[in-house]
């Protein structure tokens, strides 16, 4: 039996990012994972509101997303455990600039470069709801296809509330693939 244990947010893991923005002249970094999918042409990056970060992104209406391997680790994790307030973090990550603007990690294998379309407020948090403008992947993370291959990738994970790191696991199968399994069971109930 499942035990009730209140209103948890349990929809982890997700992935690490680094969200880029100019200040002025230069870059500014922060850690974020808590970042989603809202639809095929949108994605939404949450923030707490105190972040230094978000008054930037309100002002260029613009921002970068970029992934997370396991060698970029450690600056990433100093990106979140300084205010940009209190630290210049310009030069914390190599970076180029991308079509639209916004700072791109040059180590990150994939960035996501995204206009701000709408902020959704929350009690402390501001969501910045995004189109996604241009997508930078290195080459030999893509697959024949020129489709992402997350094999390759291997984009790290966070999950809360242990603040813990994690890696992508095996694949289990393909999605919608399993519908075979339940007809089977059906069919063989029927005889």
């Amino acid at each position: 039996m499942k035990k009730n244990i209140g209103s948890q947010l349990a929809l982890y893991p997700t992935p690490v990012t680094v969200i880029g923005t100019m200040n002025e002249e230069k870059p500014t970094w922060t850690l974020v994972a808590h970042v989603g999918i809202i639809g095929h042409d949108r994605v939404l990056v949450s923030l707490a509101s105190a972040h230094f970060i978000n008054s930037l992104i309100k002002k260029n209406q613009k921002l970068s997303i970029n992934m997370v391997n396991e060698t970029m680790l450690p600056e990433v994790d100093y990106s979140g455990a300084v205010s940009g307030a209190e630290e210049d973090k310009s030069n914390l990550f190599a970076f180029d600039m991308g079509n639209n603007g916004t700072p791109i990690i040059t180590k990150a294998p994939l960035t996501m470069e995204c206009s701000v379309v709408d902020i959704y407020n929350t009690q402390g948090f501001e969501s910045f709801i995004c189109t996604i403008d241009n997508t930078y992947v290195e080459e030999n993370y893509l697959n024949e296809n020129g489709k992402i291959n997350y094999h390759t990738l291997k984009p790290v994970l966070f999950e809360f509330p242990t603040y813990e790191y994690l890696q992508t696991g095996n694949v289990i199968g393909k999605c919608l693939s399993f519908k075979k399994t339940i007809i089977n069971k059906e069919e063989n109930k029927s005889c």
